[in-house]
């Protein structure tokens, strides 16, 4: 079975199916019920998360240098590895479409785009809240901040291509170039620090010598990374469940609208 459905031929995205060896994963009726199943689960572990990142992070100390301000960080940091990630996401899901042809592939990447915009918008205006007190600006275009902002726009652009296409799978398949495309801002934005002169300070998490944080900052950090992910995964799956619901309806218009018969006038 196809998201939309294998018998509508006027629906082009019905045409994209899966290989056998994965076809049972991919059956939309199937993952609707493995949604119903651990969407509750998500939705109590991310609360949980949050609760607790959020009560740490308050409770960590002032900064020496920053002072209360570096409590930002635990809400901006991870809406920008949630912002990188929605997009690796979407990368995947274009894979999905252009080499594997899966039926969920389009439909994870529509999902995933308007997350990743959000967290993106969140990573932005933390982060000008953060630099205010501490560069003396709210915005400077060096490469990180610059990087960042180009992310948003892709985000928005394909949220605006696949809206404009009326044929799911011609905006299945432009959109998955573009996505490929702009995947190359990603390890621009990772990397920029490194290889551009920026007001950012390099990696402090995931380094080869290990971490550079204090624990009472780290942890924090790091179960608010944890909650950020499952708060993706449960929107995400959302999102999904909506989307495929949305081509189930649309499969059923389609069809109804083909079936309906004319009716004729009787001349008197």
């Amino acid at each position: 079975m196809s998201i939309s459905t294998t018998t509508d031929k006027t629906d082009n995205s019905a045409q994209i199916t899966a290989r056998p060896g994965i076809s049972a994963l991919a059956n939309p009726t199937r993952f609707l019920a493995l949604v119903r199943v651990v969407l509750p689960f998500f939705v109590l572990v991310t609360i949980a998360l949050l609760a607790v990142g959020l009560w740490l992070g308050f409770s960590a100390p002032d900064d020496y240098q920053q002072g209360r301000t570096v409590r930002i960080m635990f809400v901006h940091v991870p809406a920008v590895w949630m912002a990188m990630g929605s997009y690796m996401v979407m990368v995947s899901g274009a894979l999905g479409v252009l080499v594997w042809r899966h039926p969920l592939a389009d439909v994870a990447s529509r999902a995933a785009a308007p997350l990743g915009a959000a967290f993106t918008f969140l990573g932005l205006a933390t982060g000008s809240i953060w630099g205010r007190p501490m560069w003396g600006t709210w915005w400077i275009w060096d490469a990180r901040l610059t990087s960042f902002l180009i992310l948003l726009i892709i985000y928005l652009g394909l949220i605006a291509l696949w809206r404009s296409i009326e044929e799911p799978a011609r905006s299945a398949r432009m959109a998955a170039v573009v996505i490929l495309v702009g995947a190359i801002n990603i390890p621009i934005i990772k990397f920029s620090v490194d290889w551009f002169t920026t007001l950012h300070q390099p990696a402090s998490v995931l380094r080869s010598d290990g971490p550079a944080l204090a624990p009472e900052f780290l942890y924090p950090l790091l179960i608010m990374g944890l909650a950020f992910l499952f708060l993706f995964l449960t929107l995400h799956l959302m999102a999904m469940r909506n989307e495929i619901m949305r081509r189930q309806i649309r499969t059923l218009q389609r069809k109804l609208a083909r079936n309906r018969k004319p009716t004729s006038g009787h001349v008197s």
